[in-house]
């Protein structure tokens, strides 16, 4: 039980990686606040977390919203009265060159994988000043730290992320919060296989076939991810601060 009485919010928490990491967390004790954009997703999941004994809370919105993400982390501290751990999960990835990469593309991949996460945690750090300490992990991306072609948008954002975590590790370390990021490559998850359904591609092979690329011998599941996003933020990373942990298999980003 490593979370034990936790106060942990974690962002799209309906999700692959997130469901992973909600359900981790609170089979793990803590007590969890997760977001993501549909309420009958949001709903739907607490109702079956609950149904293994597992207590979870949510409050759908929009993270392109300051108002919204101002307001989870006030949700958090009216339910929870604080929060010790915030995991910024939630993101979208457009894909496209920059001629193929529309406004809209643009703005909603700064929006939700960058913009949300300066909100939130500007939210939650006072927070964990005054409880003296506290963990953020948030996610970047490999393709954030070596981009990779044809996805502008998405690696400029998740490279941001990247920054972003370094920069509030040295500011806030003294404080007793640590910030990490972690930087996943290829995820198995409903949004990889989407997009290959989208692009007319069958997403079992072509899972299938990404795993052939990896030395490791598969892409990522959820839980691989969770599991590291996990450690950063529990005691066993008690000097992990401003890193950017790549999960790769050992593939290289892309070639």
């Amino acid at each position: 039980m490593r979370f034990d009485k936790k106060r942990v919010v974690i962002t799209g928490g309906t999700g692959g990686i997130g469901q992973a990491v909600v359900e981790l967390f609170a089979r793990e004790g803590a007590q969890v606040l997760f977001s993501d954009y549909r309420a009958q997703d949001c709903s739907d999941y607490c109702d079956a977390l609950r149904a293994r004994g597992l207590e979870t809370s949510y409050l759908a919105g929009d993270l392109r919203q300051k108002s919204y993400c101002e307001a989870l982390i006030a949700d958090a501290e009216a339910k929870f009265g604080g929060i010790d751990i915030l995991v910024n999960n939630a993101g979208i990835i457009p894909r496209g060159t920059i001629l193929e990469t529309t406004d809209d593309m643009w703005f909603s991949a700064l929006d939700v994988n960058l913009t949300a996460v300066f909100f939130l945690c500007r939210a939650a750090i006072p927070q964990m000043q005054r409880a003296g300490g506290g963990a953020i992990v948030n996610t970047s991306s490999t393709w954030g730290l070596y981009p990779g072609p044809g996805h502008v948008a998405y690696c400029t954002s998740k490279a941001a992320v990247a920054a972003l975590t370094k920069n509030l590790a040295r500011d806030h370390a003294a404080d007793g919060i640590r910030i990490n990021a972690v930087c996943p490559n290829e995820v198995n998850t409903p949004m990889l296989r989407s997009g290959f359904l989208r692009r007319g591609i069958d997403p079992d092979n072509a899972v299938a076939e990404l795993g052939k690329t990896v030395p490791l011998g598969h892409i990522a599941e959820p839980a691989e991810i969770a599991d590291v996003i996990a450690f950063l933020a529990s005691q066993d990373a008690r000097y992990v601060c401003g890193a950017t942990v790549e999960v790769t298999g050992a593939k290289a980003v892309y070639g």
